[in-house]
């Protein structure tokens, strides 16, 4: 979809909410607290009330739209503006595209990458799937680099198909004391949440992935030697790579505190870089079905 044609579909508010309407009840509308059919359409307040139990919903309760000063069709611009370019889009360039405050535009594009990275939580990957730590963020002093430099630690796994290609990744940051702390707990931790039980594993000799063996995983751990192994670890390094060129080179480097949206962000595109449409769309669906959370909370 081009941009003239997305004007033409949500151009207006009007559009946007009767889109947002399809999403929430595509079998008809249904109230949320009874389930009752049957509604009174308050118009000048966007609202669809109960007629058994007299509740109100309306279209962005519930989603990452609830509650917001912001007119639908600049949200939907936003996120048709970060579905349509695969380098993301900054919030000083969405603040001038749309037309809002930048701390508007920085609470927008955040809303939608923890979106991202719900609908990615859904699934694990599955198979034969590499795993390895990574460490963001600026220069030590010294050029000091990998662990013990004070970046921020993030888990990285990546599954591979029959021909030995990337699948899927998943990234998460790792809550450690300057960069120290990942440890085999962290390690099966991250495994738990994003790889299913019975996958291979593939990983370095870091005594760290020694437990994933005891859990449910069947672990290959093999030194690293890029020399002699070329293909070991290698899609994983590429993929850190390329997450590391995606945030300095849209966002020019971030602190911590924010790194796993951005990292949502990455993934959530890597993984669907096959779909040459629709990705509008699924975007906007996992808008509607996202955690609510405020301004005040990311900053707080």
């Amino acid at each position: 979809m081009n941009i003239i044609e997305f004007q033409m579909e949500y151009g207006t508010e009007e559009q946007c909410r009767e889109y947002l309407y399809k999403q929430r009840w595509p079998d008809g509308y249904e109230c949320p607290r009874c389930g009752c059919k049957e509604y009174f359409n308050v118009r000048s307040r966007g609202l669809y009330q109960c007629k058994t139990c007299n509740h109100q919903a309306s279209v962005t309760a519930g989603t990452i739209f609830d509650r917001t000063r912001t007119p639908l069709v600049k949200w939907f611009m936003a996120i048709y503006l970060t579905s349509e370019d695969k380098r993301g889009i900054s919030a000083l360039a969405l603040k001038e595209k749309i037309g809002v405050a930048y701390y508007t535009a920085w609470t927008m594009l955040h809303k939608i990458r923890s979106a991202m990275g719900e609908r990615d939580g859904n699934y694990q990957l599955n198979g034969i799937v590499e795993m390895d730590e990574a460490f963001f963020g600026a220069p030590t002093e010294g050029g000091k680099r990998g662990r013990g430099t004070g970046k921020t630690a993030v888990f990285v796994s990546v599954s591979l198909t029959e021909d030995g290609k990337p699948g899927f990744a998943k990234m998460r940051v790792v809550e450690t004391n300057d960069g120290e702390a990942v440890d085999s707990e962290t390690a099966v931790k991250f495994a738990d949440e994003s790889v299913a039980k019975g996958s291979e594993i593939r990983t370095d000799e870091l005594n760290i992935y020694h437990s994933l063996s005891k859990n449910g995983y069947m672990l290959n751990q093999v030194k690293y030697d890029p020399r002699s192994q070329p293909e070991h670890l290698h899609w994983i390094h590429v993929i850190i790579s390329n997450a590391k060129a995606f945030i300095e080179g849209t966002f020019h480097g971030l602190g911590a505190i924010h790194l796993q949206n951005y990292l949502n962000e990455f993934c959530y595109r890597f993984n669907r870089r096959w779909f040459k449409s629709g990705v509008f769309s699924r975007l906007i669906k996992a808008c509607v079905c996202s955690s609510i959370f405020t301004y005040h909370e990311l900053v707080g």
